[in-house]
């Protein structure tokens, strides 16, 4: 995370680019918000959405739209057990920030900002969270029955659904699954290694 920040500041310095936070910029959130919105408006009784959470930015966005249409709509983060900071943080009601964290999902091993913990704390009704063997179990299961390619951090959110931690009988359950980053070279080993630590 430290050389990302070094090197960004770097390319920004020498070149006079912008940069842009993947996660804690109003502009990521409101882009990541169009998720939630296309959900919502395709399945209006929803009454639960699940989305993973990192560093915040689609998790923000999600809750803005989901509650901006349908304030009854119980939104819920999702996280990694092994980079709980967002989870911690909403409990403390300030930013704990992630230190070592040590999750297959490494798209949300990122803290919370300044910007997404507020939107976070105001409108996300509670943040979950599930273990590796959750998680790869959750993969697995998009794999052979949806037939996608995700990444683990999206399958965090069915990682949660699946360990049956909210009550959604009868409900209707809106689950964001995000991003399909997934080095096939590496991945099944990095997979048997991480459960035997």
């Amino acid at each position: 995370m430290a050389s990302r920040e070094t090197t960004a500041a770097h390319v920004v310095k020498e070149t006079g680019a912008t940069f842009i936070h993947p996660s804690n910029d109003y502009r990521i959130i409101a882009g990541q918000a169009t998720a939630a919105l296309e959900l919502v408006e395709e399945i209006e009784t929803l009454d639960f959405i699940l989305a993973p959470v990192g560093g915040g930015g689609l998790l923000s966005g999600t809750a803005i739209a989901a509650k901006a249409l349908n304030p009854r709509i119980k939104v819920i983060g999702c996280e990694p057990k092994n980079a709980d900071d967002a989870y911690r943080s909403m409990k403390a009601g300030r930013i704990i920030p992630s230190e070592n964290p040590n999750t297959i999902a490494d798209g949300l091993r990122t803290s919370l900002g300044d910007k997404t913990f507020p939107i976070i704390r105001d409108l996300v009704d509670e943040i979950l969270l599930a273990t590796e063997e959750e998680i790869i179990t959750a993969m697995r299961h998009i794999f052979e029955r949806m037939k996608i390619v995700v990444e683990p951090s999206a399958a965090v959110p069915l990682a949660v659904l699946l360990s049956n931690q909210l009550n959604v009988a009868d409900k209707n359950v809106g689950v964001i699954i995000s991003g399909g980053n997934v080095d096939f070279s590496k991945f099944f080993d990095e997979m048997l290694t991480s459960i035997k630590r």
